[in-house]
């Protein structure tokens, strides 16, 4: 849901980096803004406790730790201890929002503390299934439209915008000691971490970024019609939120492409002009229920 222009993609069902978190989404219904602000706060200190400052390894996970064991004290329905964590606790029971999600997040908070590369594209997904999943699912049940079928699209549409932040921020990400480009494929298009450090752009690099754009373009698309299935009890405003997520996260991937998928010597980024093309886009997608067709770069 949109954020700074700097933002993989502008929504809140990715977690990642927390650049994309709703919390100040001039889309956002009144009613949603504190219990969203309240599972963000949540979120962003765990995901600091495991990615910032110059803790040891075993200090965060002690850290993620308690905050796993706060959960139980909100599920016991004994005091959680903190003031976050009582705000969360009254945010959980008034939406009757599943602990395991949040408990999900932790554990992979928990791996990005120890692992830091993915053997393959399954390995991928079942590190966002727990990264970045759990929030577009929390936000269906606080939208009061938590179904099956909606999670698995709204699924979909988390694990794509996380992937287009992977896609994003190689660079930055490599710079950290983090590759989220899967193993096999990187060995398969003969990409080295010697490329990686070098910034090599060269046709085995694009072959590894076309095949990976494309993918995640079709995980994208896949979860579109999500926007157009809330139930009519929802505000409008998540509709458009929605529509203008999957169209964020497709423009970066243009994006990417358009500057020969060099993610090394610049971060592909939305500008203003962007935010009309999405605009239109959404537009497009709301009176046709299809997506509309790509302009020209």
């Amino acid at each position: 849901m949109p954020t700074p222009p700097s933002a993989a993609a502008p929504d809140g069902l990715a977690i990642g980096h927390y650049e994309n978190f709703p919390v100040a989404s001039v889309l956002l219904p009144r009613r949603l803004r504190r219990p969203v602000a309240v599972i963000y706060r949540f979120a962003r200190t765990a995901d600091d406790l495991a990615d910032e400052g110059d803790a040891a390894p075993q200090e965060r996970l002690a850290a993620l730790g308690a905050l796993s064991d706060a959960l139980d004290r909100i599920d016991a329905g004994t005091d959680p201890g903190t003031p976050m964590m009582r705000a969360l606790a009254e945010v959980i029971a008034e939406y009757r929002l599943p602990l395991p999600l949040f408990h999900d997040l932790l554990d992979a908070f928990r791996q990005d503390v120890t692992v830091h590369r993915h053997a393959d594209w399954d390995s991928l997904l079942d590190y966002s299934r727990r990264s970045a999943n759990p929030v577009g699912r929390l936000m269906l049940h606080l939208y009061g439209a938590a179904t099956p079928d909606r999670f698995a699209r709204a699924d979909a549409i988390c694990t794509g915008l996380q992937l287009v932040n992977f896609w994003q921020d190689v660079a930055i990400d490599f710079a950290r000691g983090r590759v989220y480009l899967p193993a096999d494929a990187m060995a398969r298009h003969g990409v080295d971490d010697d490329a990686l450090a070098e910034g090599r752009c060269d046709a085995r690099w694009l072959a590894l970024m076309e095949e990976l754009k494309m993918r995640t373009e079709a995980m994208l698309q896949s979860g579109a019609s999500l926007a157009l299935d809330l139930p009519r009890t929802a505000d409008w405003r998540i509709d458009w939120e929605l529509r203008l997520v999957v169209q964020g996260g497709l423009r970066v991937l243009e994006r990417i492409e358009a500057v020969g998928y060099d993610v090394f010597r610049r971060r592909p980024t939305l500008g203003p002009a962007d935010w009309l093309l999405l605009a239109w886009r959404a537009a497009a997608r709301y009176r046709t229920g299809t997506a509309p067709s790509k302009p020209a770069h």
